[in-house]
Parts: structure tokens; sequence; C-alpha cells
């Protein structure tokens, strides 16, 4: 059991991190209920609801621990990256939750339907408000889930994997909007703070950069000198 946790103790990355969001998303959740500021773009009012999408909706939960599991015990370097990528994007979500309470009108007052998708979607309504929606955690960490997927050693290369990834990623991003769970304005900004995320954690060298910074110091100290 000690080799064990030894083993996989950077688990303890992710999971102390919780300790730490679910609390403080628990308090605005109680808090953030009047005098919050309305988030809307007119294309919201465009898009239908369609209860259906409470299907991939609810399986985000699924994707994204299914990805962290993953990585935990298979690549600790990739799980690194993705635990910085998620825990950087959730803390951002809930300084800009704390310092500017938001939220939506977008629910629909009654379903024009009633089947077993529109009770999972009431049930979901009442168990989860319409605040705290900008920018959508649903949509920047199933982007952060696919990214790692996608730049995964053994991962990337299962199209079998890859392509039902990008299929439910993009099913989960499209039912925060047909459910009216959030304004396209909340998509647009997690797909922002994803790619520069993405930037830093899979696209930028830093070695590289901090290599090629202490080169040129370097070399412009050793010209300094054979000057005087």
């Amino acid at each position: 059991m000690k080799a064990f946790l030894k083993r996989y103790s950077h688990a303890a990355i992710m999971l102390g991190y919780m300790l730490i969001y679910i609390p403080w998303f628990t308090v605005l959740e109680s808090s953030v209920t009047t005098n919050y500021h309305i988030i809307h773009m007119a294309v919201d009012d465009i898009i239908p609801f369609c209860e259906y999408f409470i299907i991939p909706y609810l399986m985000w939960f699924f994707y994204i621990a299914g990805t962290v599991a993953y990585f935990i015990f298979t690549n600790k370097k990739e799980y690194l990256r993705l635990s910085a990528f998620l825990i950087t994007g959730m803390t951002v979500f809930l300084i800009v939750s704390t310092v500017y309470p938001n939220g939506d009108t977008l629910r629909p007052v009654v379903f024009s339907r009633d089947n077993v998708f529109t009770r999972m979607v009431l049930h979901l309504y009442h168990t989860d408000t319409s605040t705290n929606i900008f920018p959508s955690i649903h949509v920047y960490n199933s982007l952060g889930a696919h990214f790692a997927i996608a730049n995964s050693e053994q991962l990337s290369r299962k199209k079998w994997v890859l392509y039902p990834s990008l299929v439910l990623c993009i099913s989960i991003i499209l039912s925060t909007m047909f459910l009216k769970q959030h304004s396209a304005f909340d998509v647009i900004t997690a797909f922002a703070l994803a790619t520069f995320m993405y930037l830093v954690c899979y696209v930028i060298d830093f070695k590289a950069v901090y290599a090629r910074f202490t080169e040129t110091v370097r070399s412009h100290a050793v010209y300094e000198r054979n000057e005087y």
C-alpha cells in the first residue's frame, strides 16, 4: 500500500485542489442569488432549447474524471500538464465569479414536451443554479480533456479514442447552450482562456525559451567584458 501511494502521490494535486474548489464554489452558489450581472448575447435567443443534450451534458462528469484518472495511472508528466490546465482555468472561474457575480435568464419557464429528458433537465435546474456561469467550466474542462488526449503519446495514435473524444467534447460544448445553461458568451470566453492555456501547457517550450534567454545574457556579458 505504501508503495502504491508513493507511486501515485501526484494524484493528490487534483484531489487537494478539490478541497479548495468545491467549498469555494458551494459558497458562490449559495450567496450569488440576487444583484448579479446578466450575461446575454443576441445569438442566445436564436439557439433553441433541446432537452436531448442532457445526455452529453451529464457525460461531462465521466469524461473529465475518466481522463484525469487515466493520466494519473499512465503518465505522470501528461497528468501534471492536464492538472495545470484544469486548475488554472477553474481558479480563474472562481475569481471571476467572486469579483463579478454573474448569471443568465435563458432557462425556459415551461417545457413544450414532457419526457424523461425534460425531467432530467428539470432536476438539473433544481440542483444547479443559473449563476456563476462565466467562463463555462463545462466547456473549458472539456477542451482541456480533449487537448490532453490529443497530445498524449499513447492516446493520440488511437483513433477509436481520439475521434469519440472530439465528438463528445463538441457535444458537451453544444449542450451548454442548447440546455440554456450558458450564454454563447460563456462558451466564447472559455475558448479564449483554453486557447491561451493550450499555448502555455502544450505549445511553448519554456525550457528552450529560458535556455535562449540565458544564452543571450551570457553572450551579452562576454561582449561587454571584451569591450572593456
